[in-house]
């Protein structure tokens, strides 16, 4: 993804939200990445208390008394970016911080078709002006193509995104608002985006991948870096029932994926049945894994199977290597 991003003159600034991890963190800054991207405060704090500088929390906060705070803290050690999509949340972000409101750069977040947050692109340049009528700094737009999560989507996705962003920017423009940060990219549809309108990519998935991408066609199994080492417990019913539950590889199933996760060496094979402590695993093509054995399943999607655990295992050429922290695990606030 580096190397894309810088073939295509793009900014890479990856989601953090995906790993959690500050030891991949600092993989992704030493490949390129020109800073994170982060969901939350908490992760805010987290990545800046591990040296981490330039932070974007692609969010539309609310700040209260206690996010201002930490906030304002983080601003003394850290150049940091938020998320705006209305004129009341730019006004309440400028009145909290007061005097610490010019140390800020915010950003107008666009809904280019996910229909989650964000304002429809020619509404930008009002959030921008009431923005800087505030007193606040107003570094461009931003949007998340989530609807790329689609068999066969990406490209016309990322064709909306780039419509929306353009002509948020140019709203922007319109209102005497420079927008020199273009910001997007989920992990589907990043390859199908080039420079022209964007200036950054935020994707987070690509450095692990799961099932979802694999299933999407934007990864293959031999990429994928993240896997649940599972056991066969049981074999009831003909099938492989394994220890690798909702509460370890997430819930998440979208509508079109094929079961509730893959097995990363039994390609045809699904788990058909997922339970809190049990998956059950059906459409082996030859005999069943026997009893006892180890099985690398993918989750379908990977930000959720982080987000369950305290350390990832590092295994390298077969062997573990070393265990990362996942030190932003639970930053929700």
């Amino acid at each position: 993804m580096a190397s894309y991003a810088a073939t295509e003159d793009l900014a890479l600034r990856p989601h953090a939200k995906t790993h959690k991890t500050p030891r991949i963190a600092d993989l992704q800054r030493a490949a390129g990445a020109v800073g994170l991207t982060v969901a939350t405060v908490s992760e805010a704090e987290v990545f800046a208390d591990a040296g981490h500088t330039d932070l974007f929390v692609a969010y539309p906060l609310w700040l209260d008394h206690d996010r201002t705070c930490r906030i304002r803290e983080l601003l003394g050690r850290t150049a940091l970016t938020l998320g705006v999509d209305s004129a009341e949340g730019s006004r309440r972000l400028a009145a909290q911080l007061g005097d610490d409101r010019g140390r800020l750069r915010v950003r107008v977040e666009v809904d280019s078709g996910h229909h989650r947050s964000g304002v429809a692109p020619e509404e930008a340049g009002d959030v921008a002006e009431a923005a800087e009528h505030a007193g606040l700094v107003v570094d461009g737009v931003f949007t998340f193509p989530g609807h790329s999560y689609s068999p066969g989507a990406q490209a016309d996705v990322a064709g909306q995104e780039s419509d929306a962003l353009g002509r948020a920017a140019a709203a922007l423009r319109r209102r005497g608002i420079d927008a020199p940060v273009v910001s997007g990219g989920s992990t589907p549809s990043a390859q199908a985006t080039s420079a022209g309108v964007l200036t950054e990519l935020r994707p987070g998935v690509y450095v692990f991948g799961d099932a979802q991408q694999w299933e999407l066609g934007t990864t293959t199994p031999d990429r994928i870096a993240l896997s649940c080492w599972a056991t066969v417990v049981s074999h009831a019913g003909g099938r492989a029932v394994l220890d690798s539950g909702s509460k370890v590889i997430g819930a998440d199933r979208s509508a079109w994926a094929t079961g509730h996760g893959r097995l990363l060496d039994h390609p045809d094979a699904r788990i058909v049945q997922l339970s809190e402590h049990h998956a059950v695993v059906d459409g082996f093509t030859g005999p069943l894994p026997p009893l006892g054995s180890h099985l690398r399943v993918v989750p379908n999607h990977v930000c959720n199977a982080v987000n369950l655990v305290d350390r990832l295992v590092v295994v390298q050429d077969g062997r573990v290597v070393d265990t990362w922290e996942v030190a932003a695990r639970g930053a929700n606030t």
